[in-house]
């Protein structure tokens, strides 16, 4: 009895065990193919579009999608518009011959006292920020 018990539950065994391999292969391929090149994703940089404000009436507006933008700033001296791109986790422009990084911070990262206490912001570099009300 303990060998025909053995000869009926091994195979059964093995048959569960195999499953829920095939199981996890096909899960792992579908992720895999998710992140293949060639798909679509839509970057991070793309849920940072329309209006954040600077101090005393500055701004930056950023249009556009999948990657490519259009950036306004309105600074003291009048608008300015540029074109941009998304750089991994970031928006890098040229301005005044010089390329410039846009960047998720807080209003302390901005270096701005007037943004201190915000949490949403963008921030070019130190003393160039923009928040989010």
């Amino acid at each position: 009895m303990h060998s025909l018990f053995r000869s009926l539950i091994a195979p059964t065994m093995l048959a569960l065990l195999g499953t829920g391999c095939d199981d996890r292969k096909s899960s792992s391929t579908q992720i895999s193919s998710a992140d293949s090149p060639g798909t679509a994703l839509t970057p991070v940089t793309d849920t940072w579009l329309g209006k954040w404000h600077g101090p005393e009436g500055t701004f930056l507006l950023l249009v556009g999608d999948n990657g490519k933008y259009q950036v306004t700033i309105q600074n003291l001296d009048g608008p300015r518009t540029f074109q941009a791109y998304t750089a991994g986790n970031q928006i890098e422009f040229e301005r005044n011959d010089i390329r410039e990084s846009l960047h998720a911070t807080n209003g302390a990262e901005t270096g701005m006292k007037w943004l201190s206490e915000k949490s949403d912001c963008l921030t070019i570099r130190a003393g160039e920020g923009y928040c989010r009300d």
